[in-house]
C-alpha cells in the first residue's frame, strides 16, 4: 500500500484586525504616557464681556474660572503564551512570529475600541440616524429594525459643526462597515463617483462628504437604546445601537503609548519561550461642552 505524503505549507492563515488608522486623527498626548497616572486638560473660562461705548467708569473687574478636566491611563495586558520547544523545530511555519503579531494587533485593537468608548459623547452632542428600516447588526442577540445611515445624517452633524464654530479643517467621521455600505448606497451615482474619488487611502479616509472626511472600520461606536455610549464588552443587549462618530481632530484627546514586549526564553519550567505584551493609554473628549463631538445613532425603527 502506497504511502499517503501530507503537505504543510509553511506560511499560517492568521486573524484579522480592523485599521486603526482614525486615532492619529486627534490631539496628540502621546508625551504624557509615561510621565504619571492622570492627564489633566485645562479648559478656558467664558471670555469677558465687551460692551460699546462704555460710560460707567471704573469698569467691574471679573475674574475667569477655568475647568481641569482629566483622564486616567489605563494599562492593557495580553495574556503571556507559550512557544514550546516543539513548535519551533516541528512546524512548517514560523509560529513565533505569527503568535506575536497576532497579539500585537489584537492588542492594539482592544485599545481602538476603548477610545472609541472614551470619545463616545452622550446627552445633546446625539443625534438620530433617518434612513429607511435596516436590520439591527450590532451583534446577533439584536432584534428589531433600526432607521438607516444616510447623507442627510452627515449633513446634519455638518450644521451642527458649523453653528458651533468648528474650524472647516480636520472634521473627521468614524462609521462601520454595515453604515458606510448605507451611505454609498444613499448617494446618487455623480455623489458616488465624487466620494470615491476623494479618497485618501494612505491617510485611512474612504471619501468625502459635507466637509468630513469619511473613515471605515468594521466596528465604530455602540449605543444602549437610551442614548449612552456601550464598550463592545459589555453584555450585548437585543436593543442595542451601532453609531458613526464625528468629530474635529482638536476636540478629542488621545494618549497612546508604544507596545512594550515582555520575553522569558528558554524557561527551565516551561521548556520553551513565554512572550506578552503591554500598552498603556487613555483619552476623551478635549472640551467640556463637547463641542466639534457628535455621535449619530441609529433610531429605533417600528
Amino acid at each position: 500500500m502506497a504511502v499517503q505524503k501530507q503537505i504543510w505549507l509553511s506560511t499560517i492563515v492568521e486573524g484579522l484586525f480592523a485599521s486603526n488608522s482614525f486615532l492619529s486623527k486627534a490631539f496628540n498626548a502621546d508625551e504624557y504616557v509615561n510621565s504619571g497616572k492622570t492627564v489633566h486638560i485645562p479648559n478656558a473660562g467664558k471670555a469677558s464681556n465687551v460692551k460699546k461705548n462704555r460710560t460707567e467708569f471704573p469698569a467691574k473687574v471679573n475674574t475667569r474660572e477655568d475647568k481641569d478636566l482629566t483622564f486616567n491611563l489605563d494599562e492593557f495586558t495580553t495574556d503571556p503564551i507559550l512557544i514550546s520547544h516543539a513548535d519551533t523545530v516541528e512546524l512548517s511555519y514560523d509560529k513565533r512570529e505569527s503568535v506575536l503579531r497576532n497579539d500585537k494587533l489584537k492588542l492594539q485593537d482592544s485599545v481602538a475600541l476603548d477610545f472609541i468608548k472614551n470619545w463616545s459623547p452622550s446627552g445633546k452632542s446625539v443625534i438620530k440616524t433617518t434612513g429607511k428600516a435596516q436590520a439591527a447588526h450590532t451583534s446577533k442577540s439584536a432584534t428589531g429594525m433600526r432607521k438607516g445611515f444616510t447623507k442627510k445624517d452627515v449633513l446634519s452633524a455638518m450644521v451642527e459643526f458649523n453653528a458651533s464654530n468648528i474650524p472647516q479643517e480636520g472634521r473627521y467621521m468614524l462609521l462601520d462597515a454595515l453604515m458606510h455600505a448605507q451611505l454609498l448606497n444613499d448617494l446618487t451615482e455623480a455623489e458616488g463617483n465624487a466620494f470615491l474619488a476623494s479618497a485618501d487611502a494612505q491617510n485611512g479616509i474612504v471619501g468625502k462628504l459635507y466637509g468630513f472626511n469619511i473613515m471605515m472600520r468594521s466596528k465604530a461606536a455602540l449605543y444602549d437604546d437610551k442614548g449612552e455610549p456601550k464598550h463592545w464588552n459589555d453584555p450585548a443587549s437585543a436593543t442595542d445601537c451601532a453609531a458613526a462618530l464625528a468629530w474635529h481632530e482638536q476636540s478629542v484627546c488621545r494618549a497612546l503609548g508604544e507596545v512594550k514586549m515582555f520575553e522569558g526564553e528558554n524557561d527551565p519550567t516551561y521548556y520553551g519561550d513565554i512572550y506578552s505584551f503591554l500598552l498603556r493609554a487613555g483619552g476623551r473628549p478635549m472640551r467640556e461642552d463637547v463641542a466639534g463631538l457628535i455621535a449619530i445613532v441609529q433610531d429605533q425603527s417600528a
